[in-house]
C-alpha cells in the first residue's frame, strides 16, 4: 500500500476508528498524489519565473491558447478562467461562496465542523465517489421505496452493495420514519450501512416537517448507540424548492456532531438549485469532529476524482462563480422560486378539484420538481405509453400504479391540460 494512503488511513483511524472502519477496500488504498505531475506544476507556478513548462495546456502571448470561434462566444470572460485545467478540487472561489451559501441556508450548521465543500461533476459524480469510498460487495444501502433509480447503479452496480427498501410513506403519509428504524436495526448484524435521504424526493416532491426531520434523526442516532456505523448521505439535489411548511434545511446540519458512529456526507450543486443542469456543478461536503480527519477524507476524495475525471470542467465552474457573485442572484433566484411554487400549487388546486373523479389519488408532495399519482384503475406503463401514442404527452411510470409528473417542465397556463389529458387517457383505457 502507498504510503501516502497508510498515512491518510492512520489518520483517521486515529481520530475516528469507526469512520475508518467505514471505508470501502478502495477508500483504504485510495490517496491524491502529493508527488508527480499536478505538484510539481504546482511548484512551478509559484517559482518558475522564466518559463513554465510543466502543465499540459498550450499558451499564446501570456494567457491560454484558444480559438476564436469558440472565445468569441464567451467574451464577458477572461480565458484564464474557462481554458486552463480547474484544480481537482475545484475553483477555491467558488468553494467558498458555497460554503458561505450552505452555512446562511442552513443555520443548525452553526458551530459545527464541516470540510470545505469539494467540487464535483454534479451530484451523480458525488453519490458515485461517496459509492466508491464506503459501498464494498455485501454493504447495505437503505432508502426509501420511492426514490431516484440511478441509485441502484451507482451503489448496487458499481459497487456491489445490496439496497434495502422501507416504504416512504407512513399510515398517516407522513415520513416514516419507524421504516427507516426498522430497517437500520434489522441490518445491525452488518454493522455498517449507507443511509440515502433525499429531500425534496425524486420522484414524489415530498419534504418532511420538522418533527418528522427530528424523528429521522433519531432513528439514525438510536442505531448509532446500537453500535451501528453509519454514513448518512443528504442528497440536496432540489434544495432550497420548499413551497410549504416543512423542513427549509438540510438534514446534514442536524446530523454533525450526532454520535462518533455517524458520518453525515452532503451532496448537492448548483445543477438545480440554480437551474444550470448542464453545468454539471456539484458539491461533496463531509461533517466531523476533528481538522485532520476532514482533511484525511478530502485526500481521499481528491484521490477518486483524480483517478476518474481528474478534475471537473473549468468554465461552468466559472460561470456559477461568476452568478453567485453577482447582486442580481438573489432576486433572480426569487423570481424562478416563485414561478416553481406558483406551478406547484397549480397542480395541488388541480387535483385538490375534483375535476378527476376517483380514477387516482397523489402522493403528499410540498416541493421540489416533481409529483406522482397513484392509479387507481389502470397500469401505469400501460397509461404512459396511451398518453405519449395517442396525445403526445410524455409522463413516467414507476412500478404498477405510480406516474411521476414534472411540473417543473410544464407552463402553469398548461397544467389543466396536461392533467385534463392524462384523465381522458385514464378513460380511454376504462371504457
Amino acid at each position: 500500500m502507498n504510503p501516502l494512503s497508510q498515512q491518510l488511513n492512520e489518520t483517521i483511524r486515529q481520530d475516528n476508528p469507526n469512520i475508518y472502519a467505514m471505508l470501502s477496500r478502495l477508500a483504504q488504498q485510495i490517496y491524491f498524489p502529493k508527488e508527480g505531475i499536478l505538484s510539481q506544476s504546482a511548484e512551478a507556478a509559484s517559482k518558475a519565473k522564466a518559463f513554465n513548462a510543466t502543465i499540459g495546456i498550450a499558451t499564446e502571448g501570456g494567457t491560454p491558447m484558444h480559438l476564436r470561434v469558440i472565445q468569441d462566444s464567451l467574451s464577458a470572460y477572461n480565458p484564464k478562467d474557462i481554458y486552463p485545467y480547474a484544480p481537482p478540487a475545484g475553483k477555491p472561489e467558488l468553494r467558498k461562496l458555497w460554503r458561505e451559501k450552505m452555512l446562511k441556508e442552513n443555520p443548525s450548521l452553526e458551530g459545527k465542523q464541516i470540510s470545505n465543500p469539494i467540487v464535483t461533476n454534479a451530484l451523480t459524480h458525488g453519490l458515485s465517489i461517496v459509492a466508491d469510498l464506503f459501498a464494498d460487495e455485501g454493504d447495505v444501502v437503505i432508502m426509501p421505496d420511492k426514490n431516484w433509480e440511478n441509485y441502484e447503479l451507482t451503489f448496487g452496480i458499481r459497487r456491489g452493495a445490496e439496497m434495502v427498501y422501507y416504504p416512504l410513506y407512513n399510515e398517516e403519509w407522513k415520513f416514516n420514519s419507524e421504516g427507516l428504524r426498522d430497517a437500520l436495526l434489522a441490518n445491525r448484524d452488518k454493522g455498517k450501512a449507507i443511509v440515502l435521504l433525499n429531500f425534496p424526493n425524486n420522484p414524489t416532491g415530498y419534504t418532511p416537517g420538522r418533527e418528522e426531520g427530528q424523528a429521522i434523526v433519531a432513528a439514525i442516532q438510536e442505531a448509532a448507540e446500537a453500535g451501528m456505523r453509519l454514513v448518512v448521505v443528504t442528497d440536496d439535489a432540489y434544495f432550497g424548492l420548499f413551497f410549504e411548511d416543512s423542513m427549509h434545511e438540510s438534514l446534514f446540519g442536524n446530523l454533525a456532531s450526532l454520535h462518533p458512529n455517524v458520518l453525515p456526507v452532503k451532496v448537492d450543486g448548483a445543477t438545480k438549485e440554480e437551474y444550470v443542469w448542464g453545468f454539471r456543478v456539484g458539491f461533496i461536503t463531509y461533517a466531523a469532529e476533528s481538522e485532520a480527519l476532514l482533511s484525511a477524507l478530502e485526500q481521499k476524495t481528491l484521490g477518486i476524482i483524480r483517478a476518474t475525471i481528474s478534475s471537473g470542467p473549468h468554465p461552468s465552474q466559472t460561470f456559477v462563480l461568476h452568478a453567485l457573485q453577482s447582486p442580481d442572484f438573489d432576486a433572480q433566484k426569487q423570481e424562478k422560486f416563485n414561478i416553481m411554487k406558483s406551478r406547484a400549487n397549480k397542480v395541488k388546486s388541480l387535483l385538490d378539484s375534483g375535476k378527476y373523479g376517483d380514477v387516482w389519488s397523489y402522493y403528499p408532495f410540498n416541493s421540489g420538481y416533481f409529483m406522482c399519482l397513484k392509479l387507481n384503475t389502470v397500469q401505469a406503463e400501460t397509461l404512459r405509453t396511451h398518453l405519449l401514442n395517442q396525445y403526445g404527452v410524455g409522463t413516467i411510470a414507476l412500478g404498477e400504479t405510480d406516474l411521476r409528473i414534472a411540473f417543473s417542465c410544464i407552463e402553469e397556463e398548461h397544467l389543466e391540460q396536461l392533467f385534463d389529458t392524462i384523465y381522458r387517457g385514464v378513460i380511454d383505457l376504462t371504457q
